[in-house]
């Protein structure tokens, strides 16, 4: 048996790869994937798919760390996993969504605890990420690494011209 395609579904499906090419910068432009600066400009952290969900991983820092840009994950409370470099370290895991927000979970390296989290997209280059424990939630706004630093060549904050340089260099 063989399937004859024919009339406006042949046009659709020619179609398709032309609508899909121009859906797909608007899919990406409102999405939370993607570099981020985080609230106090201390990291960039890298939103992407891994597997079947979104995790972030700390991409750069922008401000070093105590113990050098080798950080280790000193507050961890499993002993086992505090000799692993923070750099890299996924801190935003199983992140799925539901509705406008995503919800996964947050690993603060600086206290070596995890919260229940939200994120959402509050517009193309900012998203708010929250922690939560119970019900009582702790949020901060996060910018796009490439939007980080907007008046980039003024007398503004000395880490935006790094900022910037370093939004450019991420592949």
């Amino acid at each position: 048996m063989t399937l004859s395609i024919s009339g406006p579904m042949k046009l659709a499906l020619a179609l398709l790869p032309a609508a899909m090419a121009f859906a797909t910068p608007a899919m990406a432009a409102n999405s939370i994937l993607g570099d981020w600066v985080t609230q106090d400009r201390d990291a960039i952290v890298r939103i992407a798919k891994c597997g079947k969900t979104v995790c972030g991983r700390i991409q750069k820092f922008l401000v070093t760390p105590p113990n050098g840009q080798g950080q280790k994950d000193v507050h961890n409370p499993d002993q086992k996993l505090r000799d692993r470099t923070v750099l890299g370290m996924a801190i935003l895991t199983g992140f799925t969504p539901d509705g406008d927000l995503w919800r996964g979970k947050v690993y603060d390296p600086k206290s070596g605890k995890t919260y229940r989290s939200e994120v959402s997209l509050q517009s193309t280059n900012k998203l708010t990420m929250k922690g939560c424990i119970l019900f009582i939630c702790q949020g901060q706004n996060w910018i796009r690494a490439k939007q980080a630093c907007p008046g980039e060549g003024t007398k503004q904050s000395k880490r935006c011209p790094l900022v910037s340089m370093l939004a450019r260099s991420i592949p």
